[in-house]
């Protein structure tokens, strides 16, 4: 049979089959997915492909999109100065929990880009499966200034890899704040026209809308920032987050446009982005010592942020920080691309370069089982 055609059985196979086995066997969809993912490529049903990594990224996307709508700017504004100074003492700490911890196991220098990485995008995943949670909430706030810091961090490297530090290095740091500046003064002449003209929001995403309009202008307004990126060569992870905050800060009068988008994304996108992640790992040159390095790196990744969050003890509660700290623990793609970076440009081998993808997977597990579980054994608490 041919190989595409074998990918493309596969792949709706797994769709197909995925939320049953997560619903049998008890365990986060997503950490399904991408245990089918590493199985069917390991038994040889999945192989790279250049549609089966370009729906991947899409899919990553798409999750960056409603994770990004999953955070108002007019609330996150709101929010209590003190908690904000927390947020960035919390990221502070981490940050020098991470040199230290550098320096003590004696890792390449790159560990301290890679050990701080926050993405919030899989947050949204284990909303889907707990349902909504004030901590959680928190995480999803506080984390939208760790992703952007990460995203800082990763771009400046990006560029120190490609130009070397130089002229050309600080002209790509350079674009990336002009283009967050733009950005701003965007959104504050956008508040502005809305203030002047507020039906413009009801003309733009009527409340009935036979054709979709909202979900138009939202796809419409998702590839347009990903490919002004492109043009900026700028990490588009920024762009496709950015763009889930304007949908729901500037359009807050439609509560069903997440509605519409997260199905398509949970249902097929976002599944293949699991499944494709899954593939990544070659289960053939796996042994003790690299999964015992991954899985070290992983709890360390997964204390780090524990203990940094200890800062909100006082607001959450200790079992509340400490799921806190959790799920902000699964800075999936952007470790990848950290290490690929990295490892492109012999900075670590190919060793550590499976270690920290074998690492970024086992976060997603160890995180979805360890926040299940923590949960429950909090609601079992209150019922007693």
């Amino acid at each position: 049979m041919n190989a595409d055609i074998t990918l493309i059985i596969t792949l709706s196979i797994i769709l197909l089959i995925s939320p049953f086995l997560s619903t049998a066997l008890k365990l986060p969809i997503s950490m399904v997915e991408i245990l089918l993912g590493s199985f069917a490529s390991a038994i040889g049903f999945l192989h790279e492909n250049e549609l089966f990594k370009l729906l991947a990224e899409v899919g990553f996307l798409y999750l960056m999109l409603l994770a990004g709508m999953e955070v108002n700017l007019k609330e996150l504004l709101k929010l209590d100065k003190k908690i904000i100074q927390k947020g960035l003492v919390f990221l502070f700490v981490l940050y020098v929990l991470s040199i230290l911890s550098v320096w003590v196991f004696g890792f390449s220098k790159i560990f301290i880009a890679i050990l701080p990485l926050i993405s919030i995008g899989l947050i949204l995943s284990i909303q889907q499966e707990i349902g909504k949670q004030s901590w959680l909430d928190l995480a999803i706030k506080i984390g939208v200034i760790g992703e952007l810091l990460s995203i800082l961090v990763l771009t400046v490297l990006s560029g120190y890899f490609e130009f070397g530090f130089n002229e050309k290095l600080l002209i790509n740091i350079g674009i990336l704040f002009t283009f967050l500046i733009v950005l701003g003064i965007g959104f504050i002449l956008f508040r502005t026209l809305l203030w002047w003209f507020p039906k413009l929001k009801h003309y733009l995403m009527p409340g009935v809308d036979k054709y979709h309009q909202d979900v138009r202008i939202a796809i419409s307004l998702f590839f347009i920032m990903i490919a002004v990126l492109m043009i900026l060569h700028l990490d588009v992870v920024l762009g496709a987050f950015v763009v889930g905050v304007f949908l729901t800060t500037f359009f807050d009068h439609n509560h069903k446009l997440e509605h519409k988008l997260a199905p398509f994304g949970f249902g097929f996108l976002i599944t293949i982005f699991f499944v494709h992640v899954g593939s990544s790992i070659d289960l053939k040159v796996m042994n003790f010592a690299l999964l015992s390095d991954a899985l070290f790196i992983t709890m360390l990744m997964i204390m780090l942020r524990v203990i940094s969050a200890q800062v909100f003890i006082k607001d959450l509660g200790l079992k509340n920080s400490v799921l806190f700290g959790f799920s902000l623990s699964m800075p999936l793609t952007l470790l990848i691309a950290t290490a690929t970076l990295a490892y492109q440009n012999y900075t670590i081998d190919s060793y550590w370069y499976t270690v920290l993808v074998t690492t970024s997977v086992l976060e997603v597990i160890v995180v979805m089982l360890g926040v299940k579980f923590i949960n429950k054994l909090q609601f079992q608490k209150k019922d007693s």
